[in-house]
């Protein structure tokens, strides 16, 4: 048995702090609260006395997977929808999470739902774990008494989400572990053959070609300044990670992957369906237009571009500006979403016009993926094959001539 220290609520609202030994967390919770205590902290260990920690602070929970998450709502919300009530629902899902750290959180939860706080309250103890999406859905479903509804959309938006990113992710493993399959077989060539070769050239004397040349000069600053290399490209890599967190760095470097030929056009459909699709699913929940952008503000923290078109827009909608004029005053989103916000606002359906624009980007995403799939694979083995077949021409050529030395 261990000894756990605990800090409850009683009826009358006052703070009670002890110890006891029982053989698990839970059990204790649930003696306590069966006492009518309100449990607002259980922690492992003695008080310590005057050495102690602050047995009040809480556990801030830390990055949890998406499908995670999304699977959690989808239970919850079955679970409130069956007539579950909220704080056993919690301490269940938390009991038998598959996730050690959403299962601490989720205890934390259940017990901070018992001192009295609401699930978007106790949800927000953890922002490492639940973001400001999460947060705003879960409180306008508490608040329009439609929290099971809510849940099963938080999930159902999880899910695609984390679904896009599994292709994006699908979309360049393959590539990826291509080139670094083939960066080392040209690493290796230059290193370790070309020096061998150069060596043997060199004794005989001869006049080299110029692919020679070069290949061998380019082997030989590889072998000799490998180390200087090294330091340098860590060096400036050091440097751009600096730079780009500057404000001036930093929008420099948005602009430039957002106007980048081919894969610019990219990167703002994979944002455009983000932010459509959360906008569609926030309104769609009973958030109020002006909150469901401010939520989209903070959650766009990687690109300032679209990130201060956002703030833009939440003040001009603040000021009372339609939203597709206000959208359209920033230059950033293009004119197709614009005049769709328009028409969704002229027919009282903008959050299904929304979701519409939503699936018409994340289909441009995936089709860009199809193509992307399709092509990069022979433009990479035909680009390392020329390289490759650039390298042995280097060596074979001088070997050609030294057997026509040899023959005469």
């Amino acid at each position: 048995m261990a000894k756990y220290t605990y800090v409850v609520k009683d009826l009358s609202g006052k703070l009670l702090r002890g110890s006891a030994e029982t053989d698990s967390e839970d059990r204790l919770v649930h003696a306590l609260q069966n006492k009518g205590y309100i449990v607002l902290e259980v922690k492992e260990g003695s008080s310590g006395g005057l050495f102690a920690k602050n047995t009040t602070q809480k556990y801030r929970g830390g990055k949890v997977p998406g499908h995670v998450l999304a699977f959690f709502a989808e239970q919850l919300s079955t679970l409130i929808a069956g007539g579950v009530p909220l704080v056993r629902a919690v301490q269940l899902l938390g009991e038998y999470s598959s996730n050690p750290r959403l299962g601490h959180v989720l205890r934390q939860v259940a017990k901070d739902i018992s001192g009295g706080q609401s699930l978007h309250e106790a949800l927000s103890q953890h922002p490492k774990t639940f973001s400001h999406i999460w947060l705003s859905l879960v409180q306008a479903g508490e608040v329009g008494g439609q929290l099971s509804d809510t849940l099963m959309q938080v999930s159902l938006y999880t899910k695609t989400q984390e679904g896009m990113k599994s292709k994006i992710i699908t979309a360049i493993t393959y590539p990826a572990i291509l080139m670094l399959a083939s960066v080392g077989v040209l690493i290796y060539f230059v290193v370790g053959i070309v020096p061998t070769f150069a060596q043997i050239f060199k004794d005989f004397n001869i006049t080299l070609p110029t692919i020679t040349v070069v290949v061998l000069a380019v082997s030989s600053i590889i072998t000799n300044y490998w180390v200087v290399i090294i330091g340098g490209m860590i060096a400036f890599f050091l440097a751009f990670r600096f730079y780009i967190k500057t404000t001036p760095g930093k929008k420099r470097w948005h602009s430039f992957l957002l106007s980048m030929p081919i894969f610019g056009n990219f990167l703002k459909n994979i944002y455009y369906d983000r932010l459509l699709s959360t906008l569609s699913t926030l309104l769609r929940s009973g958030v109020t237009i002006l909150n469901a952008i401010g939520v989209l503000e903070e959650s766009f923290e990687g690109n300032v571009i679209i990130q201060n078109a956002l703030k833009q827009v939440r003040s001009e909608v603040a000021a009372g500006r339609a939203i597709s004029d206000s959208f359209a005053d920033t230059n950033v989103f293009p004119g197709l979403m614009t005049e769709m916000m328009r028409m969704g606002e002229e027919s009282g359906k903008l959050p299904g016009i929304i979701a519409t624009l939503a699936k018409f980007y994340a289909d441009n995403v995936d089709q860009f993926i199809a193509r992307f799939s399709a092509v990069i694979d022979p433009i990479l083995i035909c680009g390392v094959g020329s390289l490759i077949g650039i390298i042995v021409a280097s060596i074979f050529l001088p070997i050609f001539k030294l057997s026509q030395i040899g023959g005469t």
